[in-house]
Parts: C-alpha cells; structure tokens; sequence
C-alpha cells in the first residue's frame, strides 16, 4: 500500500523556521513527481511547491519563492519542505503529495494520487 506520512506541524513566531517532512511508505521516490500543498481556514487548497521527475526541476508559488526549499532524499524516501522567514499568512494545514502522472495545466501539475495526512503550521506570535 501508497502511503505519505508527514511530520508534525508546530507554532512558530513571525520569522521563525520550521522543516516539513513527508515520508513514502511502499514505493520510492525516484520516478514520482512531488507536490507541496497548503489550505488556510475558509480558503482553497493551493499548491506552493513541486519537483518534475523527469527533470529535477523544482518550482515554487511567488508567495514562498526565497523563503521554502522543497528537497528530497530518495534514500529516505522523504521528501522536505524547509520554511524560513515565516508569516502569519502562512498558517495553513500543509500537505504533501506524489504521482507517476499528475494533471493540471498550471505551472506545477495539482492533482495527484497519493496524499500526506496534513500536517498544521501556525505563525503567531
């Protein structure tokens, strides 16, 4: 069985840092795209990050562009999404994701198979 355990989110001050992980469980990492969601109460879930599996590449929303890093370690069959410079707008429920052909024709795919539980992060201080 596919599955994407994520670490637990936290409470963190304005400014402060705080890594994500997300680890594969049943396949590996190698030949999957990766995608990196959040979802704010009472907004739409939006994609912030992916990696291209065929390419390496590796994309971000303008909202986080400088601030995360998404990375992966295929070795672990985790993948990470560091965050520095956090804001409160940045409070939202994070998830990661993986597919062998995910769909979506923005500037990263955004429906995939396989989906992380969620993990919470809150900016406050």
């Amino acid at each position: 069985q596919l599955q994407l355990a994520q670490s637990e989110g936290d409470l963190v001050q304005p400014g402060g840092s705080l890594t994500l992980s997300c680890e594969a469980s049943g396949f590996t990492l190698d030949y999957y795209h990766l995608g990196w969601f959040r979802q704010a109460p009472g907004k739409e879930r939006e994609i912030i990050s992916c990696i291209n599996a065929v390419d390496g590449t590796t994309n971000y929303a303008d909202s986080v562009k400088g601030r995360f890093t998404m990375s992966t370690d295929n070795a672990k069959r985790t993948v990470y999404l560091q965050m520095s410079n956090l804001k409160p707008e940045d409070t939202a429920t994070y998830y990661c994701a993986a597919d062998l052909f995910p769909h979506g024709t923005g500037w990263c795919p955004d429906l995939y198979a396989y989906w992380g539980q969620g993990s919470q992060v809150t900016v406050s201080s």
